[in-house]
């Protein structure tokens, strides 16, 4: 197979955000970390967030051993899989935990620095802050695109002749999406248990019951909530994101192959666009990140302008290379296809923006869960219940008119549902999530840069630092609230185009396992034929895949019941890891003397290993749930039955990731209103009850809702790879 010399951008692109993460990362290192008592503690986050990591990846190495062993023993005994599957498998699982790995390691020397960054003046704290979370930004999507490149070349090699080659290639690198997938559930399921299990013990027991301070050292939990905010919302984000990346590139290269299927050139064109778009997009970023700052005296929406400058700005410069792109690649239809990705890049901002009005304390939905405070904790949870609801609108309507604007600009706005019209408008649908992810390296800065600057406001507490160096980190924390809740609502919207691209990514798997078990099919003529040569209309006809199948309406029903239920277990995970916090806080402060008066030390590593514990303990089952269902699904079911699970996850999942995320959010920044001294501010009954909204809050933005939209990829990955052993059932 020639590969195009345009195609070496995508290696280039990814050491040049590799370089770049490094040089941040050099850049974070050179600043004063601040006073003794500042790098003790930051020293304490930092050994328990490794020692957290170094726990969950034992756990998370046995699981990927066991599922490699599985797939080894399908590609080579039973023969229903590719062989290269175990290792791509292995492969997407590591480069997950690296991403999550890099990001973490950076945000725990980089809260410190922004603490002692933020006694200089605002944006010295705004500046170190986010060049740290854009080296999380920038690993993710180096390392994803790494392992893009390194997996095209190789199986490029081995894969030369016909157009089947190609569809063989990406559907094959498809797999390595889902280790990438099974390591950020771990990571998000883990991460999340973690950090909130710490964080409710801190609130319940530190603010409610003994009224004192957000991260007071005196508080025996302080410590695991800080080292929780970077095993959850960035190692955790930084999985879940890659795998985004990964799946939404690899998705629409897989369909781009079977849509240009009869044209050689272009079909190899439809394979790399996306590569390339994820490429330009990287060097993009770069400009955005470099634009970031702000003046001291900054109001919260200074800060907002000053982040929506630079993700703006990138946004606007690749909608504009798109163009330029797919003109020079000589794509077919590729003017539509480019307004394919600008309708995704759009989503993108309109999603942003609406989970920005929603959960941000300068807007009137979360000043109303505030007022609320007034009559009790009971109205600020119904308040934040119903605003996370409506909430669901805006992301709803955005992501539906993104697929079929996609669809129809990328076919050429054909209705009439022929082969070659739904596959194209298929990878106009796919080719929108990657413009969406195209600027991932500073919309996941924007995302990381919260939790250091949450670690960076804790820092300053427990050093007792000047009050104003504490005003000027809870400024720089409100904002990361409100960017971590885009950051979340980004996800989840991407994760939705990224799904619907796999469905029909599933097709294809479908058809190589029939091709390899020798399976023909009846097509819509009623001839007799080769699932090669079979369209999606065909399988849809053939499997009967419509509404009226009982098989595809209980695969949907069991869907949406894999996300409630998953949401279930893992908050019931999160209340069963924060009693045992609660109960050993209160324990501290009855038992160890002179805590409450500042002369006694609380034992911070006995709360830091109850969380770690809790953690491993309670993510397994929940984690291996993702798996387990789309499996036995399809052995029982079929194929219509995955279809069916595949779309009632897709819709519930989504619709439920988004109500939790923007609940939790706008709960997070009523607290944060009160405490800048609205409604009596902090110790008032107003605040306390704002503190039980922003407790059960906590696990639905931290832990279940981010959760899901990795739950509903990874039941599409997990139906992709196992697709050969749903066809044997047959």
């Amino acid at each position: 197979m020639n590969i195009p010399s345009v195609f070496w951008l995508v290696p280039v692109a990814s050491i040049v955000a590799l370089g770049m993460a490094f040089f941040f990362f050099r850049q974070m290192m050179k600043e004063d970390e601040g006073t003794p008592r500042m790098c003790e503690i930051a020293a304490h986050v930092r050994r328990g967030a490794m020692a957290y990591l170094k726990q969950q990846y034992k756990v998370v190495t046995m699981v990927f051993i066991v599922l490699a062993v599985v797939f080894a023993f399908m590609a080579y005994v039973l023969h229903v899989q590719n062989p290269w599957v175990p290792f791509a498998f292995l492969t997407g699982g590591l480069f997950s935990g690296l991403a999550g790995f890099f990001g973490m390691k950076t945000a725990t020397y980089a809260s410190g620095r922004t603490a002692n960054g933020a006694r200089k003046g605002l944006n010295q704290g705004l500046r170190i802050a986010f060049r740290s979370g854009a080296v999380m930004g920038l690993v993710v999507v180096g390392l994803g695109l790494l392992d893009i490149a390194i997996w095209f070349l190789i199986l490029s090699s081995v894969y030369t002749e016909g157009s089947i080659a190609l569809i063989t290639i990406t559907t094959t690198m498809l797999t390595f999406g889902m280790g990438a997938s099974t390591q950020a559930l771990f990571a998000r399921v883990g991460g999340g248990i973690y950090t909130k299990a710490a964080d409710v013990g801190a609130d319940l027991v530190g603010k409610v019951e003994q009224d004192i301070p957000e991260d007071d050292p005196r508080n025996p939990a302080t410590i695991a909530d800080n080292v929780g905010d970077n095993v959850g919302d960035v190692a955790g984000m930084g999985a879940d994101l890659y795998e985004s990346y990964c799946g939404s590139i690899l998705s629409t290269a897989a369909l781009g192959a079977t849509a240009f299927a009869m044209n050689g050139d272009m079909q190899l064109k439809a394979v790399i666009a996306p590569m390339i778009i994820a490429s330009v997009g990287i060097f993009l970023s770069l400009i955005g990140i470099f634009l970031v700052r702000t003046k001291d005296g900054a109001t919260m929406r200074d800060l907002l302008k000053s982040l929506a400058l630079g993700t703006n700005v990138s946004a606007v410069l690749i909608a504009v290379a798109t163009f330029v792109i797919l003109y020079l690649l000589g794509l077919d239809n590729w003017l539509g296809t480019s307004f394919s990705v600008i309708t995704g890049l759009c989503a993108g901002v309109i999603i942003g923006q609406g989970t920005e009005y929603y959960t941000s304390h300068s807007y009137k939905p979360t000043q109303d869960i505030a007022a609320a405070s007034e009559t009790g904790a009971a109205t600020v949870i119904i308040k934040g219940i119903g605003t996370g609801m409506i909430s669901t609108m805006i992301p709803v309507v955005t992501i539906s008119v993104a697929i079929m604007l996609s669809y129809l600009c990328a076919n050429g706005f054909n209705l009439d549902m022929s082969a070659e019209s739904l596959s194209r408008g298929l990878y106009g649908i796919g080719i929108a999530a990657v413009g969406m992810l195209s600027t991932l390296g500073i919309t996941l800065a924007t995302d990381a840069y919260g939790p250091i600057a949450d670690n960076a406001g804790g820092n300053a507490e427990m050093s007792e630092l000047e009050p104003e160096v504490r005003q000027r980190t809870d400024a720089l924390d409100a904002l990361g609230n409100t960017t971590a809740a885009t950051g979340k609502g980004f996800a989840i919207g991407s994760a939705a185009l990224t799904a619907l691209a796999l469905l029909a990514s599933y097709i294809e798997e479908v058809k190589i396992a029939m091709e390899r078990a020798n399976i023909t099919l009846t097509n819509l003529k009623g001839e007799i034929i080769s699932a090669t040569d079979a369209t999606i209309p065909d399988f849809m006809n053939f499997f009967q895949v419509n509404l009226m199948n009982p098989k595809v309406l209980v695969g949907a029903f069991i869907g949406g019941m894999a996300a409630f239920l998953f949401c279930g277990l893992t908050m019931g995970a999160v209340g069963r890891a924060a009693q045992s916090m609660v109960e050993e806080v209160r324990r501290q402060f009855r038992e160890i003397k002179g805590i409450l008066e500042g002369t006694g030390t609380p034992d911070y590593g006995r709360c830091v290993e109850i969380s770690t514990r809790s953690a491993q303990k309670e993510m397994i089952f929940p984690s291996l749930l993702a798996i387990i269902i789309p499996i036995i699904v399809g052995c029982v079911l079929g194929v219509a039955g995955v279809m069916g699970l595949l779309v009632g996850g897709l819709t519930a999942g989504f619709t439920l990731a988004v109500f939790m995320a923007n609940a939790g959010g706008a709960w997070d920044n009523a607290k944060k209103m009160v405490e800048e001294g609205n409604f009596g501010g902090k110790g008032s009954d107003c605040h306390k009850a704002t503190v039980v909204g922003d407790t059960v809050g906590d696990p639905f933005k931290d832990t279940s809702g981010p959760s899901l939209n990795i739950l509903i990829k990874l039941m599409s990955m997990v139906s992709i790879v196992m697709a050969g052993l749903t066809i044997a059932f047959l």
